[in-house]
């Protein structure tokens, strides 16, 4: 494939969108932006709604045949570890490798200091372009880069060694490290890629978290500015560890929970477009909220099953909301009471969902907890 390669994820948790999803990657193409479909579903979300993977393949096969889609298109393994990559062995052709669950695990001490001693060369000034300061390196913090991330990024290792045993054909890797609690640095994010080099994992994508927050469904929180440096400054790391460490020279940003970012994509767009790099957004299954939407306006018997969803998951707030604790950011003080939701006409049901930051009655945290009720509908 090319160097600078633009993909896009599609959450489908009913896997009922399919040929609508592709649809708006048609239109794209119609327009001169090539941009490729990458359907994925989590563990989680299987588990929740009772599907397999097999099913997010058919859906995405099914789709591209009906819509004469003749361009790439991948099956995301979301998320996944040694314990639930089994599953996704047939039907995948992109897998997410998530080792943010290991990070400040300890890596053998032998193999800290071997890293540290391949690394000596990088001690000192390292310029950057796109970066004013260059980056200060020196043994104590590529050690500490190491006891913080090394055994991550060997479990990383272990995940990709295990899928590449099994499957012949090629397949797109990814290294998540988004769902942590501090981000990556562009200094840690470098070491970070030399140690997937070390470990002989062919990275397509990397999902380092960014400062800011990128909840589920809603738009980014956080300093637009602040971020448009870091993401420039990550982009400029890939390129030079691409050189260094003999990685992809397609190797580009994942930006997770993508969707709805709408406050920060204009910031994407121009450092791809200056530095020509590609780029892979995860989005967060926000077909369900149009498919919610949908059931309101249409009044009826949809409507009732939109505000049943709604007094349900106020009722189960907590269970529903444990799972996402990390990824959402529910203001229960924000949350309409479920007898005015029962009164609701489907319009005002819609537009408290609908994520239009320009009505008075959107609600970010009714849209959020609508995000996680998906489970009541399965």
């Amino acid at each position: 494939m090319k160097n600078k390669i633009y993909t896009l994820g599609c959450g489908d948790r009913f896997g009922s969108q399919g040929k609508a999803q592709l649809s708006a990657f048609v239109e794209a193409a119609k327009l001169g932006i090539e941009v490729y479909p990458v359907w994925n579903k989590s563990h989680r979300e299987h588990t929740t709604v009772q599907t397999t993977p097999t099913a997010v393949r058919a859906e995405a096969d099914a789709a591209t045949l009906a819509l004469g889609w003749t361009k790439p298109y991948f099956v995301d393994a979301d998320h996944i570890s040694l314990k639930t990559v089994e599953g996704f062995m047939d039907s995948s052709d992109f897998f997410t490798l998530d080792v943010a669950d290991f990070i400040r695990e300890s890596a053998p001490i032998e193999d800290t200091d071997k890293f540290v001693e391949a690394m000596t060369d990088f001690s000192g000034e390292i310029n950057l372009p796109g970066i004013p300061e260059p980056l200060q390196v020196s043994t104590t913090p590529i050690r500490a880069i190491a006891e913080k991330y090394l055994f991550a990024i060997q479990e990383a290792g272990r995940i990709y060694r295990h899928i590449a045993e099994q499957k012949k054909e090629a397949f797109i890797v990814e290294v998540s490290m988004d769902e942590t609690d501090e981000p990556q640095t562009p200094t840690e994010l470098l070491f970070i890629l030399a140690m997937a080099a070390r470990e002989g994992i062919p990275v397509d994508t990397i999902a380092p978290k960014f400062s800011g927050r990128f909840h589920k469904g809603v738009d980014y929180v956080g300093d637009v500015a602040q971020f448009e440096t870091e993401f420039e400054q990550d982009v400029m790391v890939l390129r030079f560890a691409a050189e260094k460490f003999g990685l992809k020279q397609s190797l580009r940003l994942s930006v997770h929970s993508g969707s709805d970012k709408f406050s920060i994509y204009s910031s994407m767009n121009r450092i791809i477009k200056k530095h020509g790099v590609g780029l892979h957004i995860k989005t967060a299954g926000t077909t369900w909220l149009e498919e919610v939407i949908g059931l309101a306006e249409s009044g009826g018997e949809g409507l009732v099953i939109a505000k049943k969803i709604y007094t349900t998951a106020r009722a189960r707030y907590d269970e529903l909301a444990a799972p996402y604790a990390t990824v959402i950011d529910i203001d229960l003080a924000e949350l309409p009471p479920t007898e005015t939701v029962n009164g609701w006409s489907g319009e005002q049901y819609a537009n408290a969902l609908r994520h239009d930051q320009e009505s008075s009655e959107y609600n970010a945290s009714f849209r959020q907890l609508i995000h996680v009720a998906y489970k009541l509908a399965a």
